[in-house]
C-alpha cells in the first residue's frame, strides 16, 4: 500500500532534533517528525514536591500543550477555559512516566525537571516527539546540574524514545501522519528504552480486534522505529 508520503511502511518520517533552541532554559530542543513540530524546555529548580523533602531524592514530570493554531482549526487555550482537557492530561502524564523511567531519583538528589513539551504543529504522533525530544531536553538540563554539583551521581540509567504505529487498510505502519492516524484501524504509541524495554504501550482497536500475531508485528515495529530514534537522540548529544 502506499503511503500519504511515499514512505515504505517501516520507515519513519524525517526526524531533526535541533538542541538549544531557547537561550534560557536549561534544556530545550525543537523536535521535528515530519511535519510534527514539539518545543521541549527543560527547567530545574533546586527544590522538590513536599511529598518528597528530606527524602534525599528528586523528581521529573512534563506538562504538555497544543498552541491554537496547531492543527488546521484554531483550538481555545485551555488556560482561557479555565480547565485542562483530559486528553491533555493524559499525554503529560506519559511524558512523565516515560521519562521517569530513564531517571535514578537518589543520584539525581532532591532537584526537581519539569519538562514543557509545546506543540507548535500537529501532523500526528505529538505525544511520542514529545518523548522523543523531551529525553534530549532532559539530559541537557541534569548536565547542568552536574556541571553546579548539584546531583550526588549520574543520575541517567537509560535513554527513552516513544514512536506510534498502526494499521491502515490492512497494513501495520510505523510513525503515523495525521492521514493515517485517523484512519488508522489499530492506533498505538509505544515507549522503549535504548536497550529495548517497553516503558509503555497504548494500543487500541479503532474498528476490527486485533490478534497476537499482529500485536507481535506492531511492537516490531516500533521496537525498531525506537531503537532508530535513539540513534539520533545520541547523535544529537554528541556521542
Amino acid at each position: 500500500m502506499s503511503r500519504p508520503d511515499g514512505r515504505t511502511a517501516d520507515e519513519l518520517r524525517p526526524v531533526r532534533l535541533t538542541r538549544g533552541w531557547l537561550d534560557h532554559a536549561e534544556g530545550s530542543v525543537l523536535v521535528e517528525f515530519g511535519a510534527t513540530r514539539v518545543l521541549c524546555a527543560a527547567s530545574a529548580t533546586e527544590e522538590v514536591p513536599r511529598w518528597r523533602r528530606g527524602s534525599g531524592q528528586g523528581w521529573v514530570t512534563a506538562e504538555y500543550a497544543m498552541l491554537p493554531r496547531a492543527t488546521n482549526t484554531r483550538g481555545d487555550r485551555e488556560s482561557v477555559k479555565g480547565r485542562l482537557g483530559g486528553r491533555t492530561q493524559e499525554i503529560s502524564r506519559l511524558v512523565g512516566r516515560s521519562l521517569r523511567a530513564c531517571v535514578d531519583y537518589k543520584a539525581l538528589g532532591e532537584n526537581t525537571i519539569i519538562i514543557d513539551c509545546d506543540v507548535l504543529q500537529a501532523d500526528g504522533g505529538t505525544r511520542t516527539a514529545a518523548v522523543t525530544g523531551g529525553y534530549v531536553a532532559l539530559v541537557d538540563a541534569i548536565a547542568w546540574l552536574q556541571k553546579r554539583g548539584r546531583c550526588k551521581g549520574s543520575p541517567l540509567v537509560a535513554s527513552v524514545s516513544a514512536v506510534s504505529v498502526g494499521i491502515v487498510d490492512g497494513e501495520p505502519r510505523l510513525d503515523l501522519c495525521y492521514e493515517e492516524d485517523s484512519a488508522a484501524e489499530t492506533d498505538m504509541n509505544v515507549v522503549c528504552t535504548g536497550t529495548g524495554d517497553f516503558v509503555e504501550i497504548q494500543g487500541t482497536a479503532e474498528r476490527e480486534p486485533f490478534g497476537r500475531a499482529m500485536l507481535g508485528q506492531l511492537l516490531d515495529l516500533a521496537t525498531a522505529g525506537c531503537a532508530e530514534l535513539g540513534r539520533l537522540q545520541a547523535e544529537a548529544l554528541g556521542g
